[in-house]
């Protein structure tokens, strides 16, 4: 099995030698560990240009979080109660998720700042969490530690901010991936809490700003762009909402998919969220589809803007389409559920003005969305497509993220998660426009060890008790994604894996950053063309969204 070395469950990461970018900016410190850094209030930059930016968490619970045979599940229930099957001790917590489908801790979000050659940390700023660590207890935002989908990155239209997704939550909070949101409760979820979900955005300096949402209720936002060039000024976001019965209430099925919102510069205590404002709807009646659950069609996860256009991805659920979609603004684009954008569209900057009465049987309509033509149009259910994160490096090349079928039948002859490592589409595929359909030709994978386990030092050995599969995690795809096009014709794409593994919940798995540089023009993989690994989560935990430095 690959190894290797973490020395202690906070990292032991020190500050490196700055890239010549930053060599004359002072007041940027690192010290050992993730509480090294503070919420950065210098005058000074503290992300610097031509880095990488990796949001990465870290489990902060301990035993006496959750008692076996006591603690109710979720919190707060009042039907289908259970009590937890295991303590608050990592990994083995995760064990909850085969009692309570909804299970989930909040964790601390901290945005490392790397060397995109070296993997070396220049940096790393925790996110305000709302317990006194960096910064006083006022605004914060906070992720579920073991939502795989969750905090990607992605930068602004100006190129000036950062934005991504969580909860108005504090660390060690349970279930709250799937809690309602404030003016959308869902009387079916079984979860009862109630927690805003959080767009936060943080500039060169440092300085976050939080914008709160009643989207996404029941789920959980993924993904957000801030679009604020040529006078706009409004946010993208990404993610799924639901967590209950069928049919859902209106505010489920409009608060899911793509959002529009406004950013929000006061205090999160001041902000008053109305009812959610969605941007873009899809459903698979419009390519000749019988429609399935309403509001499913649209279980968003990749989010990017490339030529004043809106796309997503959509990799996971039982419903819809798992495939590349983008926003139509134009309104002639997609005529039969899938088309090319239009020459001239504009970014949307107002929410789709959909007719109420139709919501339980149509979804949000007008529809204004269609598949990436040439991209597939098999329905999820028989599909095995798994699509993630999306990034064009030119009008006729996009890569895309396929983070694999997450199917973790393991061989005890080969050693190896078997279905895994014979997936063919999982990784990283390069898609080529050829004036007409984006057409795939081919897929990366090399380098990536699909289905091939490997050591996390201090993590357990042997079998999980719970799943009688081994606790090493392998990595079974990619998730987000971004890159960079070099000046000899070539473009590197960087990205984080996703894993298999027999834990009680594979998103918990300590994943990698990995990259490389593909040649633009080919047809194929260059000759010896593999992936390297540039950082690996150590114990405890997780990396989850990578973008250039604003």
């Amino acid at each position: 099995m690959r190894s290797f070395h973490r020395a202690t469950a906070w990292r032991s990461r020190w500050r490196v030698a700055l890239p010549l970018a930053a060599a004359a900016v002072s007041g940027v410190v690192a010290m050992a560990g993730p509480a090294r850094s503070q919420a950065h209030a210098s005058d000074s930059p503290w992300f610097l240009p031509g880095n990488l930016v990796v949001s990465r968490s870290v489990y902060v619970g301990s035993a006496g979080l959750l008692q076996p045979g006591v603690t109710q599940l979720p919190p707060g229930c009042t039907t289908s109660c259970v009590t937890a099957n295991s303590d608050g001790s990592y990994p083995g917590v995760w064990n909850n998720d085969g009692v309570d489908s909804s299970f989930g801790i909040t964790s601390p979000i901290f945005l490392d700042q790397l060397n995109p050659s070296s993997g070396q940390v220049i940096n790393t700023l925790r996110v305000p969490d709302g317990t006194g660590h960096s910064g006083a207890a006022g605004d914060h935002v906070v992720t579920s530690f073991s939502s795989k989908s969750e905090v990607a990155l992605n930068l602004s239209t100006n190129g000036q901010d950062l934005s991504f997704m969580g909860y108005l939550a504090q660390p060690n909070a349970l279930d709250v991936s799937n809690s309602n949101t404030p003016a959308d409760p869902d009387a079916t979820n079984p979860v009862p809490g109630s927690n805003y979900r959080v767009v936060a955005t943080v500039n060169q300096w440092g300085r976050f700003h939080y914008t709160l949402t009643n989207a996404y209720s029941g789920n959980n936002g993924r993904a957000a762009v801030l679009n604020n060039s040529n006078g706009d000024n409004v946010i993208y976001t990404a993610g799924n909402a639901g967590n209950g019965g069928n049919p859902q209430p209106n505010g489920i099925i409009a608060g899911a998919g793509a959002q529009i919102m406004t950013p929000q510069f006061a205090p999160e205590q001041l902000q008053t969220p109305g009812q959610p404002t969605p941007v873009g709807s899809f459903s698979i009646s419009q390519l000749g589809d019988k429609p399935d659950k309403v509001g499913k069609d649209t279980n968003f996860r990749g989010l990017t803007i490339f030529n004043n256009v809106v796309y997503y991805t959509k990799g996971s659920g039982g419903n819809g389409v798992n495939t590349v979609y983008f926003i139509d603004t134009t309104g002639t684009a997609c005529p039969n559920g899938t088309g090319l954008p239009q020459p001239g569209a504009a970014l949307p900057t107002s929410p789709i003005a959909y007719d109420p009465t139709l919501l339980q049987t149509q979804g949000v309509t007008p529809y204004n969305m269609c598949i990436l033509q040439g991209f597939p149009t098999t329905l999820a259910k028989t599909s095995t497509d798994f699509p993630f994160g999306i990034w064009f490096a030119n009008a006729n090349t996009l890569y895309v993220a396929d983070e694999g079928s997450g199917d973790n039948t393991f061989s005890a002859a080969t050693g190896t998660y078997s279905n895994a490592a014979s997936q063919t589409t999982a990784g990283l595929q390069k898609w080529v426009f050829n004036g007409t359909s984006w057409n795939l030709a081919y897929t990366l994978s090399a380098g990536l060890n699909l289905g091939v386990p490997y050591t996390v030092a201090g993590y357990p050995t042997g079998n999980d008790p719970a799943t009688n599969l081994p606790w090493a995690p392998a990595t079974d795809g990619l998730r987000n994604i971004t890159g960079r096009v070099n000046g000899n014709g070539t473009a590197t794409i960087w990205g984080i894996t996703s894993t298999v593994s027999g834990s009680g919940d594979q998103g918990a798995d300590p994943n990698q950053l990995v990259a490389i540089t593909d040649k633009l023009g080919a047809s194929a993989p260059g000759n010896g063309e593999k992936f390297k690994t540039l950082d690996n989560a150590g114990y405890g935990e997780v990396l989850r969204g990578v973008s250039l430095t604003p």
